[in-house]
């Protein structure tokens, strides 16, 4: 008779887990040390700037450096679906969770640490009025919050990864 065989209990072997990953975020985060993905051929934002990487079958990303730290949330904003690596960092004391992203169409905020909708932005003017618009004119899911992503980057090597949170 041979050993028995069955479901096993996921048991270390040299301190390293053999259950494997049950979802795609979990097999993501578990790559290269928990740092997540590896990605190639894009270039990190300038200080206080917002850049917009592109992935195989349309999937954006809004990359953000405030004060030397990276941060990223989905490309399109939940509420409007526009480009959200187009709005504004917000990084000043009238607003919690910071550092936050708005959307330039619709105006609302969201928290570039975990991608948690805030309060809308208050523009003045033109800006203004095409928010208003905005608001009522596209309501895809207004009370969704974005997703948000960990980026490392290696400095002596220059690679960056990138995990959902």
């Amino acid at each position: 008779m041979g050993a028995r065989r069955g479901k096993g209990r996921g048991m270390k072997i040299d301190g390293v887990s053999s259950k494997k990953p049950k979802t795609e975020k979990q097999k993501v985060a578990t790559l290269n040390n928990g740092r997540g993905q590896e990605i190639t051929g894009v270039t990190m934002p300038a200080e206080n700037k917002v850049k917009g990487w592109e992935f195989g079958a349309g999937a954006r990303i809004a990359c953000a450096n405030v004060d030397g730290e990276y941060y990223a949330v989905q490309g399109d904003c939940p509420r409007c679906a526009f480009d959200l690596y187009k709005g504004d960092i917000i990084n000043d004391d009238s607003f919690e969770d910071l550092p936050r992203i708005a959307c330039p169409t619709c105006s609302t905020t969201y928290s570039l640490k975990t991608g948690v909708k805030g309060p809308p932005l208050k523009r003045t003017g033109l800006a203004g009025f095409v928010t208003g618009l905005a608001k009522t004119a596209t309501q895809r899911d207004e009370f969704r919050d974005a997703k948000a992503f960990v980026i490392t980057r290696e400095e002596e090597t220059g690679r960056v990864f990138m995990r959902e949170k």
